[in-house]
């Protein structure tokens, strides 16, 4: 992290389906201080074509953007940095080639976050930035290609939804011309009721006392009515109505005069409008109030949890292990003996605190496949670590976990970790190797501490040492480390014993 006495620096990028953002901000005694921000409108939701690829000249624009991105950013260190895709880098067939030239042209890595890791987090941005309002409460995000509903209290979520309906995908379906007419609003409207009519009823009984827009959208129907004095202060039904009837009596897009709707966002209006007066009138809303927060805010934050030591990943890891039985005695030495081993390959191998947590964590997940299966339990445990909902997890952070489940035993495939993003794949092959030994020492399931194994960290090569007579004593481990370095010697590893 960039600091200064008790100040740090930290960045926060939303690679979103309309717009991308920036947001950099000073965290000074633990308080949020924003110094930096900057938007541009990518509309990378619209530079899809039909095979769901994005376009060169989308990906222009975009790699333009995080180039700019990247030079007000530069010098920060990598875990001063947070950035992350949204439903279009979701949707996209080429989002892996698209994510490659992406980091080359931030400088930083960027990971896709699932719809649900969305919500929670743009539900963290929206509670900080309105702290003071009491009880429970629905925020709802409407971006370019999706729409996030969340119900909570203070800063926890009880219930997320993410809807693929956005500002950009409901305007370029019905209103790609730029005609305004009645049957183009009654498509719109039919098609925003059929996504929400899956949770329509839940959520209108789960007792929310106020509810509160974010993001752009939003923010930009709230400005419209309080400026076309049609409401008070954010939105409500009533304003709502108003600006369908502007929009009819324009006819066209480029006939439409809202006071506070910007020339930038008027494309994409017609479809955030609809899209919001579904969710108005699925879950009965009268009045909405407006947040400055969203998911950038929600991203920083997030980082500052971490930094203190509040990490929600933690508590998704026990969650999970809770869900699926797992032996914690167990998992406990494996863990143990997995920091040893990494603690003597740290300077080596440059090894770094996430890479730790990503070892402790699969320590803690890998038997979870006995929930199902002991045969082949290590491609059940990748499976449900994969797919599972894990709060805080990218989709990116599941697929390396699920890669070190998935490797802990019998073969090592080095294919595994050749389509992960950057340079995680080389750098999560030696973790595997060190959870490989861990899991390989405690195969007797008994308490049994390995302090005393000296270890030698070589470029691609490890070497352990054990106590004058130990490897005769203990005959299965010395046969299961000859198997490995086997194992390990197909893959481009050399593991030595003695």
């Amino acid at each position: 992290m960039s600091s200064n006495n008790n100040q740090m620096t930290l960045a926060a990028i939303d690679l979103g389906s309309n717009s991308f953002h920036m947001v950099v901000a000073n965290i000074v005694d633990g308080n949020i201080v924003v110094v930096d921000r900057i938007r541009d409108s990518v509309r990378l939701a619209a530079g899809l074509d039909k095979n769901r690829n994005i376009t060169t000249e989308a990906r222009d624009r975009a790699l333009e953007c995080l180039r700019q991105f990247g030079q007000r950013i530069k010098g920060l260190p990598e875990d001063a940095v947070s950035a992350v895709g949204t439903n279009t880098l979701r949707k996209a067939k080429n989002s892996n080639d698209f994510l490659k030239a992406a980091h080359q042209a931030l400088g930083y890595e960027i990971e896709t976050i699932t719809g649900l890791e969305e919500a929670r987090l743009i539900y963290l941005g929206v509670a900080h930035s309105m702290a003071g309002a009491e009880g429970r409460r629905l925020v709802v995000d409407i971006g370019g290609g999706s729409t996030e509903l969340i119900v909570g209290e203070k800063f926890t979520t009880f219930y997320r939804e993410s809807l693929y309906m956005g500002c950009v995908s409901m305007s370029r379906k019905w209103f790609a011309s730029g005609k305004l007419t009645k049957q183009a609003f009654k498509s719109a409207r039919i098609m925003a009721m059929l996504e929400l009519r899956s949770v329509q009823d839940f959520y209108s009984g789960l007792d929310w006392q106020t509810a509160i827009g974010a993001s752009g959208t939003i923010k930009s129907i709230g400005k419209v009515s309080e400026l076309m004095g049609w409401s008070d202060t954010g939105i409500t039904a009533e304003s709502l109505s108003k600006i369908r009837k502007a929009m009819l009596d324009a006819g066209d897009i480029k006939h439409l005069s809202l006071k506070g709707l910007s020339d930038e966002r008027l494309p994409v209006f017609p479809g955030g409008v609809m899209v919001l007066s579904a969710v108005f009138e699925a879950l009965k809303i009268k009045h909405m109030l407006v947040s400055d927060g969203s998911l950038r805010e929600g991203l920083l934050y997030d980082q500052v949890d971490r930094i203190r030591h509040e990490d929600v990943r933690d508590n998704s890891i026990s969650t999970f292990c809770e869900r699926f039985g797992v032996d914690q005695a167990h998992v406990a030495r494996v863990k143990k003996t997995a920091m040893y081993l990494f603690n003597n390959c740290l300077s080596v191998w440059k090894l770094d605190d996430e890479l730790r947590h990503m070892l402790g964590w699969a320590a803690e997940v890998h038997e979870s496949g006995l929930a199902i299966s002991h045969s082949q339990y290590h491609k059940h445990g990748a499976y449900l670590v994969e797919y599972t909902d894990l709060a805080g997890f990218t989709r990116e952070q599941q697929r390396s976990l699920a890669a070190l489940v998935r490797s802990h035993r019998r073969k090592f495939s080095n294919k595994l970790f050749e389509n992960l993003p950057g340079n995680t794949g080389k750098k999560l092959r030696k973790i595997a190797v060190i959870f490989r030994l861990s899991v390989l020492l405690h195969r007797s399931r008994r308490d049994r501490s390995f302090s005393e194994v000296k270890v030698k960290a070589g470029k691609n090569s490890l070497k352990l040492e054990f106590p004058d007579g130990w490897l005769d004593e203990h005959p299965l481990n010395k046969a299961d480390l000859v198997a490995e370095s086997k194992y390990l010697k197909s893959a481009g590893f050399k593991l030595l014993f003695k």
